[in-house]
């Protein structure tokens, strides 16, 4: 499908539409799965105007790419969502995981531009896994996709502090008072 006109006036009545052409409320748990969805991958596009690792910056537009699809397979009712984009995920996750040092304390958010920027996507994939929950416990959305939004924000918490470490930027750690 192309779009060639932009402005339809068809949300006007609060509604927007599938693209199996069905309509549902602007506030319908779908919907804000899709919004949510949509958000995050607009974080990263802002993260992806920052200098990144070229390593990283792949990564990101393959997510990029994937939450498209993610999108339309909420778009979509009964759409599926490839396994392989799980996988690849979870290759991701190994593999710049595997260079960084353990955890001992919280780290707080922050550091680079860059950095706080992935922040800001990772709690934004949070948020998406949350509105997405509610589909996916009714059944109405794949459950592959949750655990791809769950999967995706634990990646995101790893880069930022990859990003920080490739700038020499120490980690702030949350100190109890």
């Amino acid at each position: 499908m192309r779009l060639s006109k932009i402005t339809t006036r068809t949300g006007d009545d609060g509604t927007t539409g599938l693209a199996d052409g069905s309509h549902l409320p602007k506030d319908d748990p779908r919907i804000s799965a899709i919004g949510s969805v949509d958000e995050l991958n607009s974080h990263l596009g802002l993260l992806l105007s920052e200098t990144l690792p070229e390593a990283i910056r792949k990564t990101l537009l393959d997510v990029q790419h994937d939450l498209f699809d993610l999108g339309g397979a909420l778009a979509v009712p009964g759409a599926s969502f490839d396994e392989m984009k799980l996988a690849r995920l979870d290759a991701a996750i190994v593999h710049f995981n595997t260079e960084l040092p353990p955890l001992k304390e919280f780290i707080l958010p922050g550091g680079t531009r860059a950095a706080a920027q992935c922040h800001v996507a990772r709690c934004t994939a949070r948020r998406a896994e949350r509105d997405y929950a509610c589909l996916a416990r009714e059944n109405l959305a794949p459950l592959l996709c949750m655990q791809y939004l769950n999967r995706l924000s634990d990646l995101l918490f790893i880069l930022c502090r990859v990003i920080n470490r490739a700038e020499g930027q120490a980690e702030t750690l949350w100190s109890h008072s």
